[in-house]
Protein backbone atom coordinates (compact mmCIF):
# COMPACT_ATOMS: atom_id res chain seq x y z
CA UNK A 1 0.00 0.00 0.00
CA UNK A 2 1.05 3.52 -0.79
CA UNK A 3 0.01 6.58 0.63
CA UNK A 4 0.75 10.25 0.60
CA UNK A 5 2.83 11.53 4.00
CA UNK A 6 2.43 14.80 5.89
CA UNK A 7 5.52 14.61 8.54
CA UNK A 8 5.42 18.65 9.68
CA UNK A 9 7.79 20.47 11.13
CA UNK A 10 8.74 19.13 14.40
CA UNK A 11 9.06 15.29 13.11
CA UNK A 12 12.15 16.77 11.11
CA UNK A 13 13.88 18.36 13.93
CA UNK A 14 13.11 17.72 17.26
CA UNK A 15 10.59 14.93 17.24
CA UNK A 16 13.07 12.41 14.45
CA UNK A 17 12.49 9.24 16.54
CA UNK A 18 8.65 9.62 16.39
CA UNK A 19 8.86 9.79 12.22
CA UNK A 20 12.02 7.26 11.90
CA UNK A 21 10.26 4.26 13.61
CA UNK A 22 7.56 5.23 11.98
CA UNK A 23 8.97 4.17 8.33
CA UNK A 24 10.88 1.25 9.35
CA UNK A 25 7.61 0.01 10.71
CA UNK A 26 5.74 0.69 7.86
CA UNK A 27 7.58 -1.27 5.80
CA UNK A 28 7.56 -4.18 7.56
CA UNK A 29 3.53 -3.61 7.35
CA UNK A 30 3.82 -2.99 3.33
CA UNK A 31 3.01 0.56 3.24
CA UNK A 32 5.47 2.68 1.34
CA UNK A 33 5.05 6.22 2.49
CA UNK A 34 5.31 8.68 0.24
CA UNK A 35 6.08 12.13 1.83
CA UNK A 36 4.84 15.18 -0.25
CA UNK A 37 7.22 17.46 -2.18
CA UNK A 38 7.30 20.97 -0.84
CA UNK A 39 5.00 20.37 1.80
CA UNK A 40 4.89 23.60 4.35
CA UNK A 41 4.33 24.25 8.07
CA UNK A 42 0.52 23.18 8.98
CA UNK A 43 0.32 26.65 11.68
CA UNK A 44 0.67 24.39 14.59
CA UNK A 45 -2.53 25.31 15.83
CA UNK A 46 -6.00 25.32 14.01
CA UNK A 47 -7.32 29.48 14.01
CA UNK A 48 -10.79 28.85 15.14
CA UNK A 49 -11.64 32.56 13.35
CA UNK A 50 -14.25 32.30 10.36
CA UNK A 51 -12.18 34.99 8.81
CA UNK A 52 -8.72 33.43 8.91
CA UNK A 53 -7.65 32.40 5.78
CA UNK A 54 -3.87 32.79 5.12
CA UNK A 55 -2.81 30.23 8.16
CA UNK A 56 -4.56 27.21 6.39
CA UNK A 57 -3.54 27.82 2.85
CA UNK A 58 -0.42 24.82 3.59
CA UNK A 59 -2.68 22.18 5.17
CA UNK A 60 -4.95 23.10 2.09
CA UNK A 61 -2.19 22.63 -0.23
CA UNK A 62 -0.74 19.26 1.28
CA UNK A 63 -4.63 18.23 1.33
CA UNK A 64 -4.79 18.99 -2.53
CA UNK A 65 -1.67 17.67 -3.49
CA UNK A 66 -2.57 14.13 -1.70
CA UNK A 67 -5.86 14.43 -3.52
CA UNK A 68 -4.00 14.14 -6.92
CA UNK A 69 -2.23 10.76 -5.35
CA UNK A 70 -4.22 8.16 -4.20
CA UNK A 71 -6.77 10.55 -2.08
CA UNK A 72 -5.63 9.48 1.63
CA UNK A 73 -3.10 11.70 3.43
CA UNK A 74 -1.12 10.44 6.24
CA UNK A 75 -0.48 12.00 9.06
CA UNK A 76 1.63 11.38 12.94
CA UNK A 77 2.26 13.90 14.89
CA UNK A 78 -1.01 15.28 16.95
CA UNK A 79 -1.21 18.81 16.18
CA UNK A 80 -0.79 18.59 12.58
CA UNK A 81 -3.24 15.75 12.24
CA UNK A 82 -5.82 17.92 14.37
CA UNK A 83 -5.33 21.27 12.07
CA UNK A 84 -4.83 19.51 8.69
CA UNK A 85 -7.95 17.47 9.41
CA UNK A 86 -10.17 20.54 10.65
CA UNK A 87 -8.74 22.67 7.74
CA UNK A 88 -10.28 19.59 5.48
CA UNK A 89 -13.62 20.21 7.12
CA UNK A 90 -13.62 23.28 6.62
CA UNK A 91 -12.69 23.10 2.91
CA UNK A 92 -15.94 20.35 3.16
CA UNK A 93 -18.56 22.24 5.06
CA UNK A 94 -17.32 26.09 4.73
CA UNK A 95 -18.33 27.58 1.31
CA UNK A 96 -16.98 30.57 2.06
CA UNK A 97 -13.42 29.55 3.47
CA UNK A 98 -13.66 27.04 0.25
CA UNK A 99 -14.52 29.90 -2.25
CA UNK A 100 -11.95 32.39 -1.03
CA UNK A 101 -9.03 29.36 -0.35
CA UNK A 102 -9.35 28.27 -3.72
CA UNK A 103 -9.31 31.62 -5.20
CA UNK A 104 -6.26 32.53 -3.36
CA UNK A 105 -3.90 29.34 -4.79
CA UNK A 106 -5.89 29.03 -8.14
CA UNK A 107 -5.65 24.77 -7.97
CA UNK A 108 -5.98 23.47 -11.90
CA UNK A 109 -9.42 22.08 -10.04
CA UNK A 110 -11.32 23.32 -6.72
CA UNK A 111 -10.54 21.63 -3.83
CA UNK A 112 -13.86 20.90 -1.45
CA UNK A 113 -12.22 18.06 1.02
CA UNK A 114 -12.10 14.92 -1.02
CA UNK A 115 -9.14 13.66 0.45
CA UNK A 116 -9.35 11.83 3.87
CA UNK A 117 -7.30 12.39 6.38
CA UNK A 118 -5.43 9.18 8.25
CA UNK A 119 -3.39 9.30 11.25
CA UNK A 120 -0.89 6.49 11.68
CA UNK A 121 -2.64 5.07 14.83
CA UNK A 122 -5.98 4.41 12.31
CA UNK A 123 -3.75 2.92 9.73
CA UNK A 124 -2.70 0.48 11.69
CA UNK A 125 -6.43 -0.08 12.91
CA UNK A 126 -8.41 0.40 9.82
CA UNK A 127 -6.25 -0.30 7.07
CA UNK A 128 -4.09 -2.58 7.91
CA UNK A 129 -5.34 -4.62 11.30
CA UNK A 130 -4.35 -4.84 14.36
CA UNK A 131 -4.62 -8.90 14.14
CA UNK A 132 -1.99 -8.64 11.31
CA UNK A 133 0.33 -6.66 13.62
CA UNK A 134 0.20 -8.88 15.96
CA UNK A 135 1.04 -11.65 13.22
CA UNK A 136 4.48 -9.79 12.51
CA UNK A 137 5.36 -9.19 15.98
CA UNK A 138 8.90 -10.86 17.07
CA UNK A 139 9.92 -8.97 20.58
CA UNK A 140 6.61 -8.61 22.60
CA UNK A 141 7.19 -5.51 24.82
CA UNK A 142 5.81 -7.29 27.93
CA UNK A 143 4.89 -4.37 30.40
CA UNK A 144 2.21 -2.36 31.34
CA UNK A 145 1.97 0.33 29.42
CA UNK A 146 -0.42 3.43 29.26
CA UNK A 147 -1.40 5.05 26.40
CA UNK A 148 -1.90 8.99 26.32
CA UNK A 149 -4.04 10.10 23.74
CA UNK A 150 -3.83 13.84 24.93
CA UNK A 151 -6.70 16.74 23.51
CA UNK A 152 -5.72 16.94 20.16
CA UNK A 153 -6.35 13.83 18.77
CA UNK A 154 -9.50 13.32 19.77
CA UNK A 155 -11.47 17.23 20.08
CA UNK A 156 -13.68 18.13 18.11
CA UNK A 157 -15.13 14.59 18.48
CA UNK A 158 -17.58 15.39 15.74
CA UNK A 159 -14.53 16.66 12.93
CA UNK A 160 -11.58 14.53 14.12
CA UNK A 161 -14.24 11.29 14.74
CA UNK A 162 -10.85 9.37 15.67
CA UNK A 163 -12.15 7.14 18.48
CA UNK A 164 -14.96 7.60 21.68
CA UNK A 165 -13.25 11.39 23.22
CA UNK A 166 -14.39 9.92 26.67
CA UNK A 167 -13.25 6.32 26.15
CA UNK A 168 -10.95 6.18 23.34
CA UNK A 169 -9.33 2.81 23.05
CA UNK A 170 -7.17 2.64 19.68
CA UNK A 171 -4.30 3.14 22.09
CA UNK A 172 -4.82 -0.18 24.21
CA UNK A 173 -5.50 -2.43 21.64
CA UNK A 174 -2.28 -1.20 19.77
CA UNK A 175 -0.67 -2.18 22.96
CA UNK A 176 -1.64 -5.13 23.21
CA UNK A 177 -0.95 -6.16 19.75
CA UNK A 178 2.66 -5.93 20.45
CA UNK A 179 1.96 -7.78 23.37
CA UNK A 180 2.36 -5.42 26.22
CA UNK A 181 -0.28 -5.02 29.41
CA UNK A 182 -2.34 -1.81 28.42
CA UNK A 183 -3.02 0.56 31.17
CA UNK A 184 -6.08 2.67 31.35
CA UNK A 185 -5.77 5.70 33.59
CA UNK A 186 -8.22 8.71 34.27
CA UNK A 187 -5.83 11.66 32.43
CA UNK A 188 -5.39 9.77 29.46
CA UNK A 189 -7.45 11.86 27.23
CA UNK A 190 -6.88 15.05 28.75
CA UNK A 191 -4.68 17.97 28.28
CA UNK A 192 -1.17 18.12 29.85
CA UNK A 193 -1.41 22.04 29.34
CA UNK A 194 0.96 22.15 26.18
CA UNK A 195 -0.66 25.44 24.50
CA UNK A 196 -0.08 27.66 27.85
CA UNK A 197 3.36 26.89 28.07
CA UNK A 198 4.28 30.01 27.54
CA UNK A 199 1.73 31.85 29.35
CA UNK A 200 1.79 29.98 32.32
CA UNK A 201 4.39 27.66 33.25
CA UNK A 202 3.04 26.58 36.57
CA UNK A 203 -0.52 25.12 34.95
CA UNK A 204 1.78 23.14 32.20
CA UNK A 205 3.74 21.79 34.95
CA UNK A 206 0.85 21.05 36.77
CA UNK A 207 -1.31 19.45 34.27
CA UNK A 208 1.81 17.35 33.08
CA UNK A 209 2.51 15.96 36.30
CA UNK A 210 -1.19 14.90 36.96
CA UNK A 211 -0.86 12.87 33.60
CA UNK A 212 2.19 10.86 35.36
CA UNK A 213 0.97 10.24 38.67
CA UNK A 214 -2.63 8.95 37.50
CA UNK A 215 -0.36 6.28 35.31
CA UNK A 216 1.52 5.66 38.03
CA UNK A 217 -0.93 5.17 39.99
CA UNK A 218 -2.93 2.94 38.21
CA UNK A 219 0.29 0.63 37.57
CA UNK A 220 2.25 2.10 34.11
CA UNK A 221 5.70 1.14 33.56
CA UNK A 222 5.74 3.64 30.16
CA UNK A 223 3.74 6.20 28.52
CA UNK A 224 3.34 6.10 25.12
CA UNK A 225 2.04 8.88 23.15
CA UNK A 226 1.96 10.25 19.44
CA UNK A 227 2.57 14.16 20.43
CA UNK A 228 5.57 15.89 20.34
CA UNK A 229 4.03 18.26 22.22
CA UNK A 230 3.33 15.78 24.57
CA UNK A 231 6.44 14.23 24.99
CA UNK A 232 8.24 17.04 26.29
CA UNK A 233 5.71 18.12 28.65
CA UNK A 234 5.43 15.01 30.21
CA UNK A 235 9.06 14.36 30.24
CA UNK A 236 10.10 17.96 31.38
CA UNK A 237 6.80 17.56 34.29
CA UNK A 238 7.09 14.02 34.81
CA UNK A 239 9.69 13.62 37.51
CA UNK A 240 11.07 11.23 35.78
CA UNK A 241 9.50 8.50 37.33
CA UNK A 242 7.96 6.48 34.50
CA UNK A 243 9.55 6.64 30.91
CA UNK A 244 7.78 8.43 28.22
CA UNK A 245 8.31 7.20 24.65
CA UNK A 246 6.32 7.81 21.01
CA UNK A 247 4.48 4.77 20.23
CA UNK A 248 6.03 4.24 17.07
CA UNK A 249 9.16 3.76 18.91
CA UNK A 250 7.81 0.34 20.72
CA UNK A 251 6.15 -0.27 17.06
CA UNK A 252 9.50 -0.59 16.05
CA UNK A 253 10.72 -2.40 18.98
CA UNK A 254 8.43 -5.31 18.52
CA UNK A 255 8.46 -5.89 14.83
CA UNK A 256 12.65 -6.02 15.25
CA UNK A 257 13.47 -3.15 13.74
CA UNK A 258 13.80 -0.38 16.10
CA UNK A 259 17.86 -0.59 15.12
CA UNK A 260 17.24 0.70 11.88
CA UNK A 261 15.60 3.69 13.23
Amino acid sequence: MRISYYPGCTLKTQAKDLDRYARVSAQVLGVEMDEIENWQCCGGVYNTSRDEIATKLSALRALEQAKRNGGKLLTLCSACHNVIKRVNDDAKNDENFCAKANAYLSFDEPYRGETQVIHYLEMLRDEIGFQKIAEKIVRPVKKKIAGYYGCLLLRPSKVMAFDNPENPSVLENFIEAIGGDPVRFPMRNECCGAYVSFKDKDLTAKRSRLVIESAESAGAEIVVTACPLCLYNLRKNGGGKIDVVYFTELLAEALGVKENG
